[in-house]
């Protein structure tokens, strides 16, 4: 008996970054995968890539997410102070205002399961402005009232970057060693390859059990290998 195929439709804000590139990547040939990326901007897919592309001004984002007529929000979005120049309000009008943004206009949509990027660390008390406002944002997030809510707290993300960054490739570089020592509860700051998130992300966007869920690395390799199993375990199923 053949089983109906559980496709899931994803609406990707976020998709011109280092991590959002990365979940396209990853899409590429999953038969329970459509992703439809929501960007100001275009940019060039990859081969054998199956998706759609709604371009917008990020004012016009809440009617672009709408149509998507997705199931799940994978929310990306994320600068950096040094692309802000510093200036701290810039940098929370992206990393808070339009990551709110973005998922308000999934619930208002019908979207009832989220998938945020944010960061090992995140604390709305904390003194570093970047985790700051990443642990507000969480906090905000929480109080939206989603079915599911899956915020991921990455370390440092290894992986190609469009832009130099020569403290963070000599971080990168030195990231193999360096994590060897960090154990127990520092071993959720070790460095996390862009394709392993990606992989966390498509695998938690096939969850269906509600509830607010934090992911730190270990975590995520667990969705990750869950996922694995229910996949093959589906794919043979259509086999028979």
């Amino acid at each position: 008996m053949t089983k109906k195929l559980d496709v899931k439709r994803l609406c990707l804000v976020g998709a011109t970054g280092l991590v959002g590139r990365s979940v396209i990547e990853h899409a590429v040939n999953r038969w329970d995968i459509r992703i439809v990326a929501v960007a100001r901007r275009e940019m060039p897919l990859p081969k054998g890539s199956r998706m759609e592309m709604l371009v917008a001004d990020p004012s016009a984002w809440s009617d672009a997410i709408a149509a998507s007529n997705a199931g799940v929000l994978v929310c990306a979005l994320g600068t950096t102070m040094r692309k802000s120049g510093g200036d701290r309000e810039v940098f929370r009008a992206v990393d808070h205002d339009l990551v709110m943004a973005a998922v308000r206009a999934a619930k208002e949509a019908g979207i009832d399961h989220a998938i945020v990027v944010s960061s090992v660390g995140a604390d709305p008390a904390a003194r570093n402005d970047y985790l700051r406002v990443k642990g507000e944002t969480e906090i905000a997030l929480n109080k939206l009232g989603l079915r599911r809510l899956d915020i991921l707290h990455p370390g440092l993300l290894v992986g190609a970057r469009q832009e130099a960054r020569p403290l963070e490739k000599l971080a990168m570089w030195l990231s193999p060693a360096l994590d060897r020592f960090l154990r127990g509860k520092y071993r959720q700051y070790r460095s996390i390859k862009v394709g392993s998130l990606a992989d966390a992300i498509l695998a938690l966007a096939k969850q269906k059990a509600g509830g607010r869920f934090v992911h730190d690395q270990a975590s995520m390799v667990r969705a990750i290998r869950r996922a694995g199993d229910d996949l093959a375990e589906s794919a043979g199923s259509r086999l028979t």
